[in-house]
């Protein structure tokens, strides 16, 4: 499971762990280190449904309407920019 490292090495990890948290504190570690996982896996399933319904929902929208043009940019919206930019930033007194 873990490779190369054999039960000395474990024990001596725990008993290190046990000196830095105390023997206290080792529930509430697990419990979160638990949590954590757990949030891990449900995130990674709720990706992988999200990214089915999302490439099922772009399916849907090409079968639907095969060639969606962009609307056009009205001639007023296009020029506002550049009138803004034209203009000199008013003097300071």
């Amino acid at each position: 499971m873990f490779g190369s490292i054999g039960i000395t090495e474990l024990v001596l990890i725990l008993v290190i762990v046990l000196i830095i948290f105390g023997a206290g504190k080792l529930p509430q570690l697990g419990e979160g280190l638990g949590k954590a996982i757990k949030g891990f896996k449900k995130s990674v399933h709720e990706a992988d449904a999200i990214e089915v319904e999302a490439q099922a929902q772009a399916q849907a929208q090409l079968t639907a309407t095969p060639q969606a043009q962009p609307a056009p940019v009205p001639p007023q919206a296009a020029a506002a920019p550049a009138e803004q930019q034209a203009a000199p930033p008013p003097p300071k007194v």
